[in-house]
């Protein structure tokens, strides 16, 4: 599964009670997200892990950052931020791992993301999960593409993306896999 055990049935339980919160039922959840319902069905009772895309969706309709839903499902984040405790998320269909570095904070408007891509991944956002939100991405390692918006940018290692976007597509096209670094800063 996507973190571990325990953390994916607390992920689902947290996605099952915003549903429940806003009054929605699994066919207008379905709706909102363009997902099936058998699929958040079974997210909702951790039968499986959801993939980074899927949480995208989620998250766009629950008006959230991956980061913060994910945060919600652990306790408040530390001042200080061992490489150790740092929370890792995997998706297993696409070999994307995410390291949140620096987690939200309600304190603070901005976290910083570890990226990992596989040579060949794609991940597509079409849907912005919070208008506004300023997005800083630096490449650290490997070769990675970055269609924001419809415009694509080839990026290399150094170099750095600002954006704020209504879509966005992280694709790696290899040979190596690529590594960056995310700042995301709420409006």
């Amino acid at each position: 599964m996507g973190m571990d055990t325990a953390a994916d049935e607390r992920l689902a339980e947290r996605l099952a009670e915003l549903r429940v919160e806003r009054g929605w039922t699994l066919e207008e959840l379905a709706r909102r997200a363009d997902v099936s319902r058998s699929t958040l069905s079974r997210v909702e009772r951790a039968e499986v892990s959801p993939t980074a895309a899927l949480l995208g969706r989620l998250c766009t309709v629950y008006g959230r950052s991956m980061s913060r839903l994910l945060a919600e499902v652990e306790a408040a984040p530390a001042r200080l931020v061992r490489a150790g405790d740092q929370r890792v998320w995997r998706d297993e269909a696409t070999g994307y791992v995410r390291r949140s570095v620096s987690p939200p904070h309600g304190s603070l408007r901005a976290e910083v993301i570890e990226g990992r891509l596989p040579a060949g991944a794609d991940i597509a956002y079409d849907k912005p999960d919070n208008t506004g939100r300023e997005h800083h991405l630096w490449v650290l390692d490997g070769l990675l593409s970055m269609t924001v918006d419809g415009t694509e940018h080839l990026l290399e290692a150094g170099d750095c993306l600002r954006f704020t976007a209504e879509t966005s597509r992280f694709h790696c096209p290899g040979p190596v896999g690529a590594r960056y670094a995310l700042v995301v800063v709420e409006p």
